[in-house]
C-alpha cells in the first residue's frame, strides 16, 4: 500500500512535468496507472486524447473486464467502433469476460456476431471466454458447441466447460468431461468439488477432495479449501475437518475470511462449539456478517443460549449490522432457553428497530417457540396471521408440539395441512397416529393407517453415516453391505452384552440401595 502510494505520487509528479513541457506521456501513464489499478485516473487522461489508439482502448477494456463496472467495457467498445478504431481478438477476448460476469446474454450473442462479421481469427484465449461466457449464461449448449468445434484444447477450456456444467448443476455431464481430461490443475479439481458443494451432493465433494489428496498431481488452494469445508460441515465429518485446517495453517489460508469462516462453520456443525468459538476469536476483527451470525446460531444450537444473546449485543457494539439470518439464531436461542418473553420482543423489534421483515423461518421460529411453551392456539394463530403461505416447516413444527402437549384438534388441522403439502411424508401420519394412541382415541389410529394405505404412503428407511479414519461409511439397520460387515455385528453383539450384563448389575446395586433405604441404612 505505501509502495502504491509512492508510485502514484511519482506518476503525478510525471504528468505534472508533461503538462508543462507539452510533452506526451499519456500512452505511458495510462498503462502504470490502471498497474495501480487507479482507473478512474486513467479513464480521466484517456479522456484528454482526441484519437485514443486500440491499444489504449484494449488496456482501459481489460480493467474494467477485471475490476468492473463491467458494464463500462461495452461503452468503450461503442466508442471505439464509432471512432472507426479497428477491434482486435484481444478486445473481444476482454468482452467476453466482462459479459461472462454480467451473464448479459443478448450483447454476448451480439458481440459473438460482431467477431466473426470482422473475420477474426479464434484463438484459445478469445474460445475459452466465449465458453465461460455462455456457460455462465446458462447457455450450455452453445458452451459445448464453441468447446467441441475448437481444433486444440488447453487447460482452462477444459476447466470452464467443466466449471460451467457444475455451476448449471449438470454434474453428471461435468464428472464425465472431468475425466476426460487429458490433465487437470487445481482449478479443474476445485471446479467440481465446488459443484458437487454448491448443489448439496456432499459426499461427492468430500470423496473427490480425498482423491485430489491422494492423487497429487494438484495442490488445493485456498478455493478448494472452502469449497469442501461446507461438505464437512454438513457430513459431520469432523476428523477430515480438522486434517483441512492443518493443512490450512501450514500453506497461510487463515488469513482468507472464507477459509476461516468455512472452519468456523464445520466446527460448529460438528459439535465442538467450543473449537468454533476459538476460531471466532482468532478471526477477530476480520469478522463479517457470517461469521457472527454462524457464531450466535452454533452456540444456539449447542444450548448455549445465553452465550449467544450476548454475542448479539457484542455484535452490535462492534457496529455490525444484523440481517435476517441473525434473527434466526436469536429466535433459536430463545427456543433453547425457554425464553418466551424475549422472543417475543426479538421478533417484535426486528421490523420496528432494524428494518428487517420477517421471513417464513422466523414464524416457523415463533412457532416452536410457542409451541413448546404450550401456547399452541397463539402459535396456530401466528400461523393464520402470517403474511404469506405456511410452509411443512410450518405445520410440522406446529404437529410436533401438539404431540408433545396431546393437543388433538389442533394436532388434527396441522395433519391436513401437511398431507395436502407433502402427502408423501410417512412421518406425518405416524405422528398424527401416535397423538391418537396416546390419547386413547383408537378410531383414529385406524383411519390415519387406511389413509395411508389408499395413498400407498410407505416409510423410507433411514441411514446413519459414520465417519472412521478419515472415510465415510453410510448404512441402514441390519445393513450388511459393508465387507466387514461380520466382524462389524460381532462386535456389536460383545457390547450389547457388555450393556445388557452393566444393566443387569446397575438394577442389582439400586435395588440393594432400596432396600437398605427401607431399613432405614440411609
Amino acid at each position: 500500500m505505501w509502495n502504491d502510494k509512492i508510485f502514484m505520487n511519482h506518476l503525478k509528479q510525471i504528468h505534472a512535468h508533461t503538462l508543462r513541457n507539452a510533452i506526451d506521456h499519456t500512452k505511458f501513464l495510462i498503462t502504470k496507472l490502471l498497474q495501480i489499478p487507479d482507473i478512474p485516473y486513467a479513464q480521466a487522461l484517456f479522456n484528454l486524447i482526441p484519437k485514443p489508439s486500440g491499444f489504449l482502448y484494449n488496456k482501459l477494456i481489460q480493467a474494467y473486464s477485471s475490476h468492473g463496472p463491467f458494464e463500462l467495457c461495452f461503452s468503450l467498445y461503442k466508442r471505439m467502433r464509432q471512432e472507426c478504431c479497428p477491434p482486435n481478438p484481444h478486445t473481444f477476448t476482454f468482452l467476453f469476460t466482462a459479459y461472462a460476469s454480467l451473464s448479459s446474454l443478448r450483447q454476448g450473442q451480439m458481440l459473438h456476431t460482431q467477431f466473426i462479421k470482422f473475420g477474426l481469427e479464434y484463438d484459445q484465449f478469445i474460445l475459452t471466454a466465449m465458453i465461460d461466457m455462455y456457460s455462465k449464461s446458462g447457455l450450455l449448449a452453445s458452451a459445448r458447441q464453441v468447446f467441441n468445434e475448437m481444433s486444440e484444447r488447453d487447460i482452462p477450456s477444459w476447466n470452464s466447460m467443466v466449471t460451467g456444467y457444475a455451476r448449471c448443476g449438470k454434474l453428471a455431464e461435468a464428472r464425465e468431461l472431468f475425466a476426460s481430461m487429458p490433465s487437470r490443475n487445481v482449478v479443474s479439481w476445485t471446479g467440481m468439488i465446488s459443484g458437487y458443494s454448491q448443489n448439496g451432493q456432499y459426499e461427492e465433494a468430500l470423496a473427490l477432495f480425498i482423491e485430489m489428496m491422494e492423487k497429487k498431481d494438484a495442490r488445493p488452494n485456498f478455493v478448494t479449501i472452502a469449497s469442501v469445508l461446507p461438505a464437512c460441515a454438513n457430513l459431520g465429518a469432523l476428523e477430515i475437518g480438522e486434517k483441512i485446517e492443518g493443512y490450512a495453517r501450514e500453506n497461510g489460508f487463515m488469513r482468507n475470511v472464507f477459509v476461516s469462516h468455512g472452519l468456523l462453520e464445520m466446527y460448529a456443525k460438528c459439535g465442538r462449539i467450543d473449537k468454533a468459538r476459538r476460531m471466532f476469536d482468532e478471526i477477530g476483527s476480520g469478522r463479517n456478517l457470517c461469521c457472527w451470525n454462524t457464531m450466535i446460531m452454533g452456540l444456539a444450537i449447542h444450548g448455549r443460549w445465553k452465550e449467544g444473546l450476548e454475542l448479539f449485543d457484542g455484535m452490535l457494539v462492534s457496529g455490525t449490522a444484523p440481517d435476517d439470518i441473525t434473527f434466526v439464531g436469536l429466535l433459536l436461542a430463545c427456543t433453547h432457553g425457554g425464553l418466551l418473553a424475549q422472543g417475543r420482543k426479538l421478533f417484535e423489534s426486528m421490523e420496528r428497530d432494524f428494518s428487517i421483515t420477517p421471513k417464513l423461518e422466523h414464524y416457523g421460529c415463533m412457532v416452536d417457540l410457542l409451541g413448546r411453551a404450550g401456547e399452541l392456539k397463539e402459535a396456530y394463530a401466528l400461523i393464520k396471521s402470517m403474511p404469506m403461505k405456511p410452509d411443512a416447516v410450518i405445520w410440522g413444527t406446529l404437529l410436533g408440539a401438539c404431540s408433545f402437549h396431546g393437543s388433538v384438534q389442533l394436532a388434527e388441522k396441522a395433519a391436513e395441512s401437511l398431507f395436502d403439502l407433502e402427502p408423501w411424508n410417512a412421518g406425518n401420519y405416524v405422528i398424527l397416529a401416535n397423538i391418537y394412541a396416546s390419547t386413547g382415541q383408537w378410531d383414529g389410529v385406524a383411519k390415519v393407517r387406511k389413509r395411508m394405505k389408499c395413498n400407498q404412503v410407505t416409510k423410507a428407511a433411514g441411514y446413519s453415516v459414520i465417519e472412521e479414519n478419515g472415510c465415510l461409511h453410510k448404512f441402514i439397520v441390519e445393513d450388511r453391505s459393508h465387507p466387514r460387515s461380520n466382524e462389524i455385528f460381532e462386535l456389536l453383539d460383545e457390547i450389547s452384552g457388555k450393556m445388557k450384563l452393566l444393566g443387569c448389575l446397575m438394577n442389582f446395586d439400586s435395588d440393594v440401595e432400596n432396600d437398605c433405604i427401607m431399613e432405614g441404612q440411609f
